[in-house]
């Protein structure tokens, strides 16, 4: 099903651009019937939509979405990440600064055709669940690279910020402060 929705949405894509770059320019300065040619980039560009659209309803009436199980931010390092200005069972020794990771996503025309036809069904916009959490994973494990040249244990206080830029694409900013720590004396 997937595949399908990424044959209509190629299809689109492909559909939408030969028939504005090069049809409307064609049927303007050329003999008013439409070529072959054209006629084609039409009908991808209308069978695309109905792909998409055929698609995306299929999933929804499954009840079951793309992307819906995303996994979590893994990374493999040392550094305990907490949202809290303390960690428990550990005394902060010394607060190394401040430690942030920052990234800008986007999704293609294609994906972003599928969101707008399920702002239409409505739904979960999982294209854009699965890009922000993409932009997450990047973002965190740019904050722990710099955690970690700096010789952190943990960082504290982990938060994050979006910000939409232009059209499908967004920022995504994890920021927290990165600290020693010692276990706790009895």
């Amino acid at each position: 099903m997937k595949t399908l929705r990424l044959i209509g949405s190629l299809a689109f894509v492909l559909g939408l651009f030969v028939a504005i770059f090069v049809g409307m320019p064609w049927y303007i300065y050329h003999d008013p019937t439409l070529p072959w040619w054209l006629k084609i980039a039409v009908y991808c560009l209308m069978g695309g939509i109905l792909l998409v659209l055929m698609m995306v309803a299929i999933e929804q009436r499954k009840g079951k979405t793309p992307g819906e199980e995303l996994l979590p931010t893994e990374s493999r390092t040392r550094i305990l990440l907490q949202n809290s200005a303390e960690v428990s069972g550990c005394e902060i020794t010394d607060i190394l600064g401040l430690v942030k990771g920052h990234t800008i996503y986007a999704i293609w025309l294609g994906k972003d055709l599928s969101a707008l036809i399920r702002l239409v069904l409505g739904g979960e916009l999982t294209e854009y669940t699965e890009m922000m959490g993409r932009a997450r994973k990047v973002a965190t494990n740019r904050m722990i690279t710099q955690a970690e040249k700096l010789g952190a244990d943990a960082i504290i206080n982990v938060r994050y910020m979006t910000t939409s830029v232009i059209g499908s694409a967004a920022e995504l900013l994890a920021y927290g402060t990165a600290v020693k720590l010692s276990s706790t004396v009895a």
